[in-house]
């Protein structure tokens, strides 16, 4: 089972830090961090962890910390599949990297490079078709489920 592990404490808490750096909504709650901070943070990771147990989370629009907590234990699932030469949304990776990349290419007498937005891709991907596709990978059907009931906020 792979949900297990995305319930974890330790998981949780770093997802929830993770959100709070990038300026995430704290969560199913829409409260905000501060407010969090005030009433305990464990306190309200414990009932989000106890939500996502008894299959009652529900995520709302901007939820931060079930999404990041899934993507920590997903991402290395998925990211073993992708082409080394590949770096637009990886983890550890970076424009200045794809730059280095690229100088070190020409040097070594390559001179096609292919550049492509996708920036609006991720709008347009039928999401039945891509849950059909990650349960190819994944067969643990409570994390299908969580991602199933994130897809609607972006998750």
């Amino acid at each position: 089972m792979l949900d297990d592990k995305i319930f974890r404490n330790d998981i949780l808490r770093h997802a929830y830090v993770l959100a709070r750096a990038n300026a995430g909504s704290p969560g199913v709650d829409g409260a905000a961090f501060a407010q969090i901070k005030a009433e305990g943070v464990g306190k309200w990771l414990a009932g989000l962890r106890g939500e996502l147990v008894s299959k009652t989370y529900r995520p709302q629009p901007g939820a931060g910390d079930a999404p990041e907590a899934a993507k920590l234990e997903l991402e290395p699932i998925f990211e073993a599949d992708f082409e080394d030469s590949a770096y637009g949304y990886r983890p550890r990776r970076s424009a200045r990297e794809v730059v280095k990349e690229t100088r070190r290419l020409i040097c070594r007498g390559h001179t096609e490079v292919v550049d492509a937005d996708l920036s609006k891709y991720f709008d347009t991907i039928p999401h039945s078709a891509l849950l059909k596709s990650v349960s190819r990978r994944i067969v643990d059907r409570h994390v299908l489920r969580l991602d199933d009931a994130m897809a609607p906020f972006g998750a």
